[in-house]
């Protein structure tokens, strides 16, 4: 369960990878990202965020390694991730306007996440 938590949240990260360059692309203009794929990202990101909560459930695979906590922290800034996430998505809604520093931030907690749950799940 833990390696399907990662796979769908490298997918997800893949995924915002690829919003962004679009959204760096559209200077200037207020197009919104394709909505398709946004909301492709927002799925996998909150499907992979559930799978690594139910994964976590179980003991951690190596506490000898000095990681067992990461497992916690990487779950934690996802979830500050998402709903920072949730927060651009009623911004778009609303037509605010582009997120440009709330994007900055989601992304920054969200690659936080990711890159400790690497961490987590590969050493």
């Amino acid at each position: 369960m833990l390696d399907g938590a990662f796979l769908i949240l490298g997918l997800a990260v893949l995924l915002g990878s690829v919003l962004f360059v679009i959204h760096l692309r559209r200077t200037g203009a207020t197009y919104p990202a394709p909505w398709r794929l946004a909301a492709l990202h927002g799925l996998l990101g909150v499907g992979g965020l559930f799978c690594l909560i139910l994964a976590l459930r179980h003991p951690p695979p190596r506490i000898d390694q000095g990681t067992a906590g990461f497992g916690a922290i990487s779950v934690g800034l996802l979830a500050v991730a998402a709903f920072l996430g949730g927060g651009i998505f009623v911004l778009r809604l609303a037509n605010k306007g582009r997120a440009g520093s709330l994007i900055g931030i989601h992304a920054t907690l969200a690659i936080s996440g990711f890159v400790i749950l690497a961490a987590y799940v590969l050493v």
